[in-house]
């Protein structure tokens, strides 16, 4: 079979969630140099438009807070009024919240679901309902390796992202029989604030942004579902999925990758944990147990 040529991105419209910064920031330098329109959106709507200005003006900022359906909805009905109709949704907003389960509050774990779990939602489901409409459309949702197994010290976030590719693996079931392409990108530890104190596993090195940036336009440019960064993580989960549980666990404690995020480095993520804190506007953020607010 004749090997499938990459697709042209020039001109297509992409819209990326929490664009402001680390992965989505890299991810629309990527997609301006292929000659995409691109709208990022993030909670920080100052430093969102100050990476359009670096980007040039192919880029559009706008403020968006993925835990409101409304303002997603407001997010992508402006990006298609400026730039066109929307051709590429790259669900990539997300926090990593870390420490021992028993220690975790409420209010952290609702953060992290909120974010994660139903900010994917809301995005896909403004989304692609306009990408079946029109015949075409790419969905790439940013899961995470750790979306393909649990790691201690980070229970919750890994809750979120194997639930990012479970539903992504069973909507690209239900769309099937459509145009529409659906992408699920999970990369190791990427070198962004997010993994600030983090250490490598034996095996698998950290990556850049730029790395997962890229394995984003080459997903574009010949659609697939599974995206490992690095792609060795590919065949590790392989191996993996066709062990028993004991097997895996010796693998995992042999490479060290349930100290990963175990032994975080408190103080290296003192600055990202206290960011993270405050991207739920609906939950109070502090060192002591907090409850959703009225």
């Amino acid at each position: 079979m004749a090997k499938q040529p990459p697709r042209i991105l020039s001109g297509q419209v992409v819209a990326i969630t929490g664009g402001a910064r680390g992965i989505g920031k890299e991810t629309a330098r990527h997609l301006v140099r292929q000659g995409m329109k691109v709208a990022i959106g993030d909670l920080d709507l100052a430093t969102t438009e100050a990476t359009a200005a670096e980007l040039g003006p192919n880029v559009r900022a706008y403020a968006l807070d993925v835990t409101e359906r409304a303002s997603f909805q407001a997010f992508l009905d402006a990006a298609e009024a400026d730039l066109g109709p929307l051709d590429v949704l790259v669900n990539n907003a997300g926090i990593m919240q870390l420490g021992p389960f028993l220690d975790e509050d409420d209010a952290t774990a609702h953060r992290q679901v909120d974010i994660n779990v139903h900010g994917v939602l809301y995005g896909m489901k403004i989304a692609v309902p306009r990408f079946v409409a029109r015949g075409r459309g790419h969905l790439v949702n940013i899961a995470s390796s750790a979306g393909k197994g649990g790691f201690p010290g980070g229970a919750t976030y890994c809750g979120t992202k194997h639930f990012v590719v479970g539903v992504s693996e069973a909507v690209r079931a239900e769309l099937r029989e459509t145009p529409v392409e659906v992408s699920c990108v999970m990369p190791g530890v990427v070198n962004t604030e997010l993994a600030a104190g983090l250490k490598e596993a034996r095996g698998v090195k950290n990556v850049n942004p730029e790395d997962v940036a890229q394995a984003i336009v080459e997903c574009l440019q010949v659609p697939r579902f599974d995206v490992y960064v690095p792609k060795s993580i590919g065949p590790i989960t392989q191996v993996m999925n066709v062990l028993p549980r004991g097997g895996r666990e010796r693998i995992v404690r042999a490479m060290k990758a349930d100290q990963v995020l175990l032994s975080a480095d408190p103080a290296a993520r003192a600055a990202y944990e206290l960011r993270a804190s405050k991207s739920e506007p609906g939950l109070e953020a502090g060192d002591e147990t907090k409850q959703l607010t009225s």
